[in-house]
């Protein structure tokens, strides 16, 4: 088994944006100032710009008002005084700034670049435009000037760097308010924002860059991160070697329930994707005519015919950990392998309709040993409110559900949140080819794996979100994302559990 106590590098650290204002203010008071500060972000900022874009020639930024127009306005500067041509577009005009925003205006404006207030009709002229107009302070929905602004932004076909995070993105949740700049790269300071990194955030931050400026956010010992982002560095610090004398015994037996009548495939990828992930054992218990079709694909998988909970005997007394959930149906057959899963006492994996059941047939008290994996649809029916009302708020979610069941929850989708007894975590890897039907029943047979092998819940959670998106990655990288299926993940994710391999080595595992 792995060795639950191995120790793993410090996870990256995540913030909600009112932290960071703090850390902004703490840093301040230690004698920074805040002009200083201002500068530092926006000489930060204008190093990418140059790093990504180095045949630019012109510029066109976007100033709004605050900090954040202010760091537009400093950028302006820089570039003009290395030649480059700038369009200043105000969206607060000069006269109504006031603090380090005025003074960083009026060194752009020292340094001969023009200003003229934003209209409908102008051109943005430059090669790149930088988002400078709002900052992470937004909390209400983009009205008026500012979201004509990012509409024009979005509709030029230009490269974008947005400054500290995309206008119209919320930081902590990473929803859209109303209308959000879809940038190229985005350049972040001083913590790096929860928002960032879930949700819409994949549409419109672009290439995520972080930079501290100069501020050591983990010496501030009492404000604890929103979330930490998983890393793939984390697969091999979780994932001890085998011991040389090692037999499937030592590493664990998962038994999948699920396939009811008719929905034999779901339950199939689940127990591929766990025998790939290393569990020593993996039995399937499915409804009878499905058995062929298991034992066709993958006979290393122990398949029995079961026509309803009576059938499953001692199945589930003899697995260490249970994954329920995958085709299992809301009928009949469903229900009562369900129950019997529940009974077991055995720590579970639900997913899929036994999530669904749980919500509406099966609510009874939090659990500590299960690990539920719902994606949003299956998160507001477990939370009785809407889907919508999830995504627009993905973190707060994961915590309520969390709250409520116990246990360790998974909320799907994209930057994948895992809550657990340490916190939130969040997933970066994915891509949208995982938008196909099995990606989650792919996702409940790699935990359940993991858990078998003797990771704690909260780390076999987090490392199987880890695994399965980033062997999706790998399998986008060799094929293309239209077109990926949940099967072509497991000889990816096989690789990855094993890293002293090579990741172009994973076909040989077909």
């Amino acid at each position: 088994m792995a060795d639950a106590t191995r120790t793993a590098e410090p996870l990256h650290p995540l913030y909600r944006a009112e932290q960071v204002r703090e850390l902004d203010r703490r840093t301040i008071e230690k004698g920074v100032a805040g002009f200083a500060l201002m500068q530092r972000a926006s000489a930060a900022a204008w190093q990418a710009l140059r790093a990504r874009w180095p045949e630019a020639r012109s510029l066109t930024v976007l100033c709004g008002a605050g900090n954040n127009g202010g760091d537009g306005h400093v950028l302006a500067a820089l570039a003009a005084a290395e030649g480059l041509a700038v369009q200043r577009i105000l969206l607060k005009e000069i006269e109504a700034l006031s603090g380090d925003a005025r003074r960083a205006a009026d060194m752009a404006t020292a340094a001969g670049v023009g200003a003229v207030p934003w209209t409908t009709s102008m051109a943005l002229e430059g090669d790149v435009l930088v988002d400078a107009l709002l900052g992470t302070g937004l909390s209400g929905e983009v009205r008026g000037a500012f979201r004509e602004a990012i509409a024009a932004i979005n509709a030029s076909d230009r490269p974008v760097l947005a400054i500290d995070i995309p206008s119209g993105l919320h930081a902590d949740t990473g929803a859209v308010l109303g209308e959000a700049v879809r940038a190229s790269a985005t350049v972040t300071f001083i913590g790096d924002k929860l928002g960032l990194h879930t949700g819409a955030a994949g549409d419109h931050v672009g290439e995520p860059l972080f930079r501290a400026l100069g501020v050591d956010a983990a010496a501030e010992a009492d404000l604890v991160p929103a979330a930490e982002r998983l890393e793939v560095g984390l697969i091999e610090a979780w994932l001890a070697p085998r011991a040389r004398t090692a037999h499937k015994g030592d590493c664990g037996h998962v038994l999948i329930l699920g396939g009811a009548p008719g929905f034999g495939g779901a339950a199939l990828l689940a127990a591929e994707a766990c025998a790939r992930l290393g569990a020593g054992k993996v039995s399937l218990a499915t409804a009878p005519e499905h058995v062929t079709a298991s034992l066709v694909r993958r006979p290393e998988v122990m398949v029995h015919g079961v026509r309803g909970a009576a059938d499953l005997g001692a199945l589930p007394d003899q697995a260490d950990v249970l994954a329920v959930g995958p085709g299992l149906g809301q009928g009949s057959w469903g229900q009562g392998v369900l129950q019997a899963a529940l009974a077991a006492g055995k720590p579970l994996v639900v997913d899929a309709d036994g999530l669904n059941l749980l919500a509406s047939r099966f609510a009874g008290p939090a659990r500590d040993d299960w690990i539920l994996t719902p994606h949003p649809g299956e998160a507001a029916r477990l939370l009785g409110c809407s889907a919508a009302e999830v995504e627009a708020d993905r973190p707060a979610a994961a915590l309520a559900l969390r709250d409520r069941y116990g246990g360790v929850v998974i909320l799907k989708g994209a930057g994948s949140l895992v809550a657990g007894p340490s916190g939130l975590a969040v997933c970066a890897c994915g891509n949208p080819g995982m938008a196909s039907g099995g990606m989650g029943d792919a996702l409940t047979g790699m935990v359940a794996a993991l858990l078998a092998q003797g990771l704690p819940a909260e780390r076999a959670a987090r490392l199987g979100v880890l695994v399965h998106a980033r062997a999706a990655d790998l399998a986008a990288a060799a094929g293309g994302e239209r077109g990926l299926l949940a099967g072509d993940l497991a000889s990816y994710a096989r690789i990855l559990v094993n890293p002293t391999a090579g990741e172009g080595d994973a076909v040989a595992t077909r």
